[in-house]
């Protein structure tokens, strides 16, 4: 199944709470087990102004429905093609 990032642009997200966070966090689950086990979050990076998710998903149609019912936007949701880091430079 494709491997998605999606930046979800949030100002002032590098600023939010804890509390923020897990709410968010609490409502992204929820949504995520209504949808079932086809669509997996599998972690986000928060910036100052954006938030970055990593999931695993069929396609790009159950995340941004998962946008909306979660309440959150989907800004760009881009496939990965593939994956690099140092090692890759052993090759």
């Amino acid at each position: 199944m494709p491997k998605y990032v999606i930046e979800r642009v949030v100002p002032g997200a590098g600023k939010m709470s804890a509390a923020d966070l897990k709410a968010v966090s609490l409502r992204s689950c929820d949504v995520l087990n209504r949808l079932g086990p086809q669509i997996n979050w599998i972690q986000s990076y928060v910036t100052d102004d954006n938030i970055y998710c990593v999931y695993i998903a069929p396609n790009k149609e159950i995340i941004q429905e998962h946008a909306r019912a979660a309440g959150v936007p989907a800004n760009l949701i881009s496939v990965v093609r593939t994956m690099i880091d140092p090692t890759t430079a052993e090759a």
